[in-house]
Protein backbone atom coordinates (compact mmCIF):
# COMPACT_ATOMS: atom_id res chain seq x y z
CA UNK A 1 0.00 0.00 0.00
CA UNK A 2 1.57 3.24 -1.09
CA UNK A 3 0.72 6.89 -1.49
CA UNK A 4 -2.90 8.03 -1.47
CA UNK A 5 -4.33 4.55 -1.12
CA UNK A 6 -2.29 3.83 1.99
CA UNK A 7 -3.45 7.09 3.57
CA UNK A 8 -7.07 6.17 2.88
CA UNK A 9 -6.63 2.74 4.46
CA UNK A 10 -4.95 4.19 7.56
CA UNK A 11 -7.50 6.90 8.33
CA UNK A 12 -10.91 6.03 9.80
CA UNK A 13 -13.05 6.05 12.93
CA UNK A 14 -13.33 2.75 14.77
CA UNK A 15 -16.81 2.60 16.30
CA UNK A 16 -18.66 0.47 18.82
CA UNK A 17 -22.00 0.78 20.61
CA UNK A 18 -23.65 -0.86 23.59
CA UNK A 19 -27.44 -1.21 23.37
CA UNK A 20 -30.44 -2.30 25.42
CA UNK A 21 -30.91 -5.23 23.02
CA UNK A 22 -30.45 -6.45 19.48
CA UNK A 23 -33.37 -4.87 17.58
CA UNK A 24 -32.64 -1.47 15.98
CA UNK A 25 -36.36 -0.67 15.67
CA UNK A 26 -37.07 -1.33 19.34
CA UNK A 27 -33.87 -1.13 21.36
CA UNK A 28 -31.79 1.91 22.26
CA UNK A 29 -28.13 2.91 22.42
CA UNK A 30 -26.69 3.12 25.93
CA UNK A 31 -23.02 3.82 25.14
CA UNK A 32 -20.96 5.12 22.22
CA UNK A 33 -17.24 4.64 21.82
CA UNK A 34 -15.27 5.97 18.85
CA UNK A 35 -11.55 6.05 18.10
CA UNK A 36 -10.12 8.48 15.53
CA UNK A 37 -7.24 6.89 13.62
CA UNK A 38 -4.98 8.86 11.29
CA UNK A 39 -1.90 7.44 9.57
CA UNK A 40 -2.54 4.20 11.47
CA UNK A 41 -2.25 5.88 14.90
CA UNK A 42 -4.93 6.72 17.46
CA UNK A 43 -5.28 10.52 17.55
CA UNK A 44 -8.43 11.06 19.60
CA UNK A 45 -11.34 9.28 21.25
CA UNK A 46 -15.05 9.93 21.85
CA UNK A 47 -16.94 8.18 24.62
CA UNK A 48 -20.29 8.77 26.30
CA UNK A 49 -23.04 6.92 28.08
CA UNK A 50 -26.56 7.49 26.73
CA UNK A 51 -29.80 7.57 28.72
CA UNK A 52 -32.15 5.25 26.78
CA UNK A 53 -35.30 6.32 28.62
CA UNK A 54 -35.90 2.82 29.94
CA UNK A 55 -34.59 0.40 32.53
CA UNK A 56 -31.90 -2.04 31.51
CA UNK A 57 -32.47 -5.76 31.45
CA UNK A 58 -30.39 -7.55 34.09
CA UNK A 59 -28.47 -9.44 31.42
CA UNK A 60 -27.34 -6.17 29.81
CA UNK A 61 -26.02 -4.88 33.13
CA UNK A 62 -24.34 -8.21 33.76
CA UNK A 63 -22.74 -8.17 30.30
CA UNK A 64 -21.54 -4.56 30.24
CA UNK A 65 -21.35 -3.51 33.87
CA UNK A 66 -23.50 -0.48 32.98
CA UNK A 67 -26.26 0.22 35.51
CA UNK A 68 -29.47 2.24 35.48
CA UNK A 69 -27.90 4.54 38.05
CA UNK A 70 -24.96 5.24 35.72
CA UNK A 71 -27.36 6.18 32.89
CA UNK A 72 -29.76 8.30 34.93
CA UNK A 73 -27.89 11.59 34.38
CA UNK A 74 -26.39 10.67 31.01
CA UNK A 75 -27.41 12.69 27.91
CA UNK A 76 -30.13 11.52 25.55
CA UNK A 77 -28.95 10.37 22.14
CA UNK A 78 -30.23 13.51 20.40
CA UNK A 79 -28.00 15.61 22.65
CA UNK A 80 -24.75 14.03 21.40
CA UNK A 81 -25.40 13.58 17.67
CA UNK A 82 -23.90 16.90 16.57
CA UNK A 83 -20.71 16.35 18.57
CA UNK A 84 -20.41 12.77 17.32
CA UNK A 85 -21.00 13.85 13.71
CA UNK A 86 -18.24 16.45 14.01
CA UNK A 87 -15.90 13.88 15.55
CA UNK A 88 -16.45 11.41 12.69
CA UNK A 89 -16.47 14.07 9.98
CA UNK A 90 -16.15 12.64 6.50
CA UNK A 91 -14.12 9.64 7.62
CA UNK A 92 -14.95 5.99 6.99
CA UNK A 93 -16.12 3.72 9.81
CA UNK A 94 -14.52 0.52 11.03
CA UNK A 95 -15.91 -1.94 13.53
CA UNK A 96 -16.56 -5.55 14.46
CA UNK A 97 -20.03 -6.09 13.00
CA UNK A 98 -20.09 -2.46 11.90
CA UNK A 99 -23.33 -2.86 9.93
CA UNK A 100 -25.19 -3.73 13.13
CA UNK A 101 -23.93 -0.67 15.01
CA UNK A 102 -24.48 1.51 11.94
CA UNK A 103 -28.17 0.52 11.83
CA UNK A 104 -28.68 1.81 15.38
CA UNK A 105 -26.69 4.96 14.81
CA UNK A 106 -28.29 5.81 11.49
CA UNK A 107 -31.75 5.46 13.01
CA UNK A 108 -30.74 7.91 15.72
CA UNK A 109 -29.41 10.41 13.16
CA UNK A 110 -32.48 10.10 10.92
CA UNK A 111 -34.80 10.59 13.90
CA UNK A 112 -32.75 13.67 14.73
CA UNK A 113 -33.30 15.05 11.23
CA UNK A 114 -29.65 14.55 10.27
CA UNK A 115 -27.98 12.81 7.33
CA UNK A 116 -25.63 9.94 8.09
CA UNK A 117 -24.26 8.10 5.04
CA UNK A 118 -20.97 6.28 5.52
CA UNK A 119 -18.54 3.75 4.08
CA UNK A 120 -17.30 1.05 6.41
CA UNK A 121 -15.13 -2.00 6.89
CA UNK A 122 -16.12 -4.96 9.05
CA UNK A 123 -13.45 -6.86 10.96
CA UNK A 124 -16.01 -9.59 11.68
CA UNK A 125 -16.46 -10.30 7.95
CA UNK A 126 -12.71 -10.21 7.42
CA UNK A 127 -12.07 -12.64 10.26
CA UNK A 128 -14.76 -15.01 8.99
CA UNK A 129 -13.07 -15.11 5.61
CA UNK A 130 -9.45 -15.33 6.68
CA UNK A 131 -9.72 -17.23 9.98
CA UNK A 132 -12.40 -19.85 9.22
CA UNK A 133 -10.84 -22.51 11.44
CA UNK A 134 -11.05 -20.57 14.68
CA UNK A 135 -13.82 -21.80 17.00
CA UNK A 136 -15.11 -18.23 17.43
CA UNK A 137 -14.81 -14.94 15.58
CA UNK A 138 -16.24 -12.90 18.44
CA UNK A 139 -14.15 -9.83 19.18
CA UNK A 140 -13.13 -11.11 22.60
CA UNK A 141 -11.96 -14.43 21.14
CA UNK A 142 -10.01 -12.73 18.34
CA UNK A 143 -8.33 -10.38 20.79
CA UNK A 144 -7.23 -13.41 22.82
CA UNK A 145 -5.97 -15.07 19.63
CA UNK A 146 -3.84 -12.06 18.67
CA UNK A 147 -2.86 -11.04 22.21
CA UNK A 148 -4.79 -7.76 22.08
CA UNK A 149 -5.59 -6.37 25.54
CA UNK A 150 -9.30 -5.67 25.79
CA UNK A 151 -11.94 -4.75 28.37
CA UNK A 152 -14.82 -6.54 26.65
CA UNK A 153 -18.33 -5.15 26.23
CA UNK A 154 -17.55 -1.49 26.83
CA UNK A 155 -17.91 0.65 23.74
CA UNK A 156 -14.64 2.60 23.73
CA UNK A 157 -12.53 -0.44 24.57
CA UNK A 158 -14.27 -2.54 21.91
CA UNK A 159 -13.75 0.22 19.33
CA UNK A 160 -10.08 0.39 20.25
CA UNK A 161 -9.80 -3.41 20.06
CA UNK A 162 -11.42 -3.43 16.59
CA UNK A 163 -8.75 -0.98 15.42
CA UNK A 164 -5.91 -3.18 16.63
CA UNK A 165 -7.60 -6.29 15.23
CA UNK A 166 -7.89 -4.58 11.84
CA UNK A 167 -4.15 -3.85 11.85
CA UNK A 168 -3.39 -7.51 12.62
CA UNK A 169 -5.70 -8.79 9.88
CA UNK A 170 -4.47 -6.28 7.32
CA UNK A 171 -0.81 -7.03 7.99
CA UNK A 172 -1.43 -10.76 7.71
CA UNK A 173 -4.01 -11.08 4.92
CA UNK A 174 -4.12 -7.83 2.92
CA UNK A 175 -5.65 -7.89 -0.55
CA UNK A 176 -6.90 -4.78 -2.32
CA UNK A 177 -10.26 -6.44 -2.96
CA UNK A 178 -10.98 -7.39 0.63
CA UNK A 179 -9.47 -4.51 2.57
CA UNK A 180 -11.48 -1.59 1.27
CA UNK A 181 -14.23 0.63 2.64
CA UNK A 182 -17.62 -0.02 1.05
CA UNK A 183 -20.93 1.86 1.37
CA UNK A 184 -22.92 0.92 4.43
CA UNK A 185 -26.50 0.30 3.31
CA UNK A 186 -29.30 0.84 5.81
CA UNK A 187 -32.66 2.30 4.86
CA UNK A 188 -34.37 4.03 7.76
CA UNK A 189 -37.55 6.08 7.97
CA UNK A 190 -37.82 8.83 10.53
CA UNK A 191 -39.94 7.82 13.51
CA UNK A 192 -42.67 10.25 14.47
CA UNK A 193 -43.09 11.16 18.14
CA UNK A 194 -46.26 9.86 19.76
CA UNK A 195 -49.20 12.27 19.89
CA UNK A 196 -50.84 13.41 23.09
CA UNK A 197 -54.02 11.38 22.53
CA UNK A 198 -51.99 8.25 21.81
CA UNK A 199 -49.91 8.68 24.97
CA UNK A 200 -52.98 9.41 27.10
CA UNK A 201 -54.71 6.28 25.80
CA UNK A 202 -51.68 4.15 26.74
CA UNK A 203 -51.44 5.72 30.19
CA UNK A 204 -55.17 5.16 30.72
CA UNK A 205 -54.84 1.48 29.80
CA UNK A 206 -51.88 1.07 32.13
CA UNK A 207 -53.78 2.70 35.00
CA UNK A 208 -56.91 0.63 34.33
CA UNK A 209 -54.96 -2.63 34.41
CA UNK A 210 -52.61 -1.47 37.18
CA UNK A 211 -49.55 -1.82 34.97
CA UNK A 212 -46.23 -0.05 35.12
CA UNK A 213 -43.28 -0.05 32.75
CA UNK A 214 -39.76 1.15 33.36
CA UNK A 215 -39.76 3.38 30.30
CA UNK A 216 -40.31 7.07 29.67
CA UNK A 217 -43.66 6.96 27.89
CA UNK A 218 -43.54 10.66 27.04
CA UNK A 219 -40.40 10.18 24.90
CA UNK A 220 -41.59 7.10 23.02
CA UNK A 221 -42.24 7.17 19.28
CA UNK A 222 -45.63 6.69 17.68
CA UNK A 223 -44.72 3.13 16.68
CA UNK A 224 -43.43 2.27 20.15
CA UNK A 225 -46.59 3.51 21.87
CA UNK A 226 -48.76 1.73 19.31
CA UNK A 227 -46.86 -1.53 19.76
CA UNK A 228 -47.09 -1.39 23.56
CA UNK A 229 -50.78 -0.47 23.43
CA UNK A 230 -51.50 -3.45 21.16
CA UNK A 231 -49.59 -5.77 23.52
CA UNK A 232 -51.64 -4.60 26.50
CA UNK A 233 -54.94 -4.94 24.61
CA UNK A 234 -54.01 -8.44 23.41
CA UNK A 235 -53.15 -9.59 26.94
CA UNK A 236 -55.63 -7.71 29.13
CA UNK A 237 -58.35 -6.46 26.82
CA UNK A 238 -59.87 -2.99 27.01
Amino acid sequence: MKGRYKKQMDTYVALDLEMTGLKPKEDKIIEIGAVLVEAGEIRDTFSTLINPGRALASEITELTGITDAALRDAPRIEEVLTELSEFIGGRNLLGHGIGFDYAFLKRAFVNGGMTFEKHGMDTLKLSRKFLPDLPSRRLQALCAYYGIVQQAHRALEDARAAHFLYLKLRDQFYTEEDFCFRPLICRVKRECPAGRRQIDRLLSLMQRHKLSIERDVESMSRNEVSRLTDQILAKYGR
